[in-house]
């Protein structure tokens, strides 16, 4: 693969919140009226849309000043020994997962976002795997960023990485036996061929205008995603979007006067439906029943509206399907037409394709061998792309969340760590700096739970 082309993956991969920086292929975009339809739709037609232009993370990446993060760790002991501090995967690819902290005269005022994770989430975390005594340790970063440093909005939309999947695999397929990769080929192409009927419909509603009844499509949804994966992320998404858009309850009006969008209410549909995904997070398994959807969303919030956001999420993941699945600048032809096999799909469901190799691979008996090179190839990717751009804290651009990353590859990072203490307030103060070095490499599979915290 050309570095030219690296870098269009990577650019495709990257969500910008007022304009989309994408290839020019020279051919018309067939989603491009329906993706300015929703970004309109999103931004002014929901209660909390405002956030999605202007927010705490957005002033944070864009200030001159010093960047303030929190990072939880399980393992500060085995760190501190080793003295390095690794990335690992996940929606924010190779970096450091962090969320913001704001400066006060009281000490740092923890983000609703980070507060979950080190009060919530990661208790659970250490409880499932029978460390209930351990508690999580908080860790404040200071990161000064240097004159040069990108100063725009450029965040990883993870679900647009379908398409660098597929690249490196492409790539580092010789890592395979023959065997290896004739099973892998048919079992991708199995699963997406025995999906039909609901890609169909979902590219029925998106390029025809259909219409279909919500319950319907909520069965196929269901029954779609164990043979594809990837479609328990872009309903997680959907669903979190919805919540935290359409939310007008206290709690969110008042996190919105503080510039964030309500974390806890996704975050809390997650774990109530869920709860053995504490620790793992792996929405491949996110998948709501949906005569079960009304009950959940009226328990996590009753200032949603049920019935409209069922409907949202016909449409909006239909969309999602389209854009983020399907080969970008191509419809789908009639499916009865499709040749089912792995070169065919892969001129217009390159991205699925992507997505369900990389979920593939973790089944395979050798994927602990082959996880650093297929991860960390594309870790190493992501990092090039960064220097590149001199971005220094990339953040998750599904939604501005809060969701942030340290590029851990950026030239001459500058940067203090702290090891932190909450007061009765809820606020954190730092009570001793640490000497870490944060190692451009991504930690072993085996120990992402215990050496870091990661979406």
């Amino acid at each position: 693969m050309s570095l030219r082309n690296a870098y269009d993956l990577w650019a495709d991969a990257h969500a910008f919140f007022d304009s989309a920086l994408l290839p020019d292929t020279g051919q018309a975009d067939p989603l491009a009226a329906q993706t300015a339809a929703w970004r309109k739709r999103l931004t002014d037609e929901t209660p909390n849309g405002s956030l999605l232009r202007k927010n705490a993370l957005f002033d944070s990446l864009s200030s001159d000043g010093k960047l303030h993060l929190l990072h939880v760790t399980h393992a500060l002991e085995e760190i501190s020994k080793d003295g390095v501090l690794y990335p690992s995967g996940g929606c924010l690819v190779g970096s450091i997962y962090c969320a913001p902290l704001t400066a006060t005269d009281h000490g740092f005022r923890m983000h609703n976002l980070a507060a979950y994770v080190l009060t919530k989430e990661a208790p659970a975390s250490l409880a499932k795997v029978g460390l209930s005594g351990r508690a999580p340790t908080p860790l404040i970063f200071e990161i000064t960023a240097p004159p040069q440093a990108y100063r725009g909005l450029a965040g990883v939309d993870y679900l647009r990485l379908g398409s660098i999947h597929l690249q490196i695999y492409t790539d580092l397929e010789y890592l395979l036996s023959k065997t290896e990769r004739h099973h892998l080929r048919e079992t991708v192409v199995g699963r997406i061929k025995n999906s039909a009927a609901f890609l169909a419909l979902a590219a029925g509603i998106v390029y025809q205008g259909s219409t279909v009844a919500t319950e319907g499509f909520l069965q196929l949804l269901d029954a779609a995603i164990p043979r594809l994966p990837i479609l328990g992320y872009l309903y997680f998404e959907a669903l979190a979007e919805y919540l935290m858009l359409h939310s007008t309850s206290e709690r969110t009006r008042q996190l919105s006067d503080l510039g964030e969008f309500n974390n806890w209410l996704y975050k809390e549909m997650l774990f109530a439906s869920f709860p053995d995904m504490a620790g793992k997070f792996n929405l491949a398994r996110f998948r709501p029943r949906p005569q079960q959807l009304a009950t959940l969303l009226q328990r996590v919030d009753p200032t949603i509206d049920a019935d409209h956001a069922r409907s949202y999420l016909v449409e909006r993941i239909s969309y999602l399907v389209a854009a983020r699945l399907f080969t970008s600048g191509q419809v789908p032809e009639a499916w009865h037409r499709t040749r089912w096999e792995f070169d065919s799909l892969a001129t217009q469901l390159g991205p699925l394709l992507g997505h369900l190799i990389h979920r593939e691979l973790r089944s395979f008996g050798r994927y602990p061998d082959f996880y650093f090179y297929f991860d960390q190839h594309k870790a190493l990717q992501a990092w090039n792309y960064w220097n590149h751009m001199d971005i220094v804290a990339p953040f998750n651009g599904t939604m501005p969340k809060g969701e942030i990353g340290i590029n851990p590859a950026y030239p001459n990072l500058d940067y203090r760590v702290w090891r932190a203490e909450p007061d009765d307030a809820g606020h954190l103060h730092p009570a001793e700096q640490l000497t870490l070095s944060i190692a451009p490499r991504l930690v072993d599979i085996k120990y992402t739970l215990m050496r870091n915290s990661s979406r």
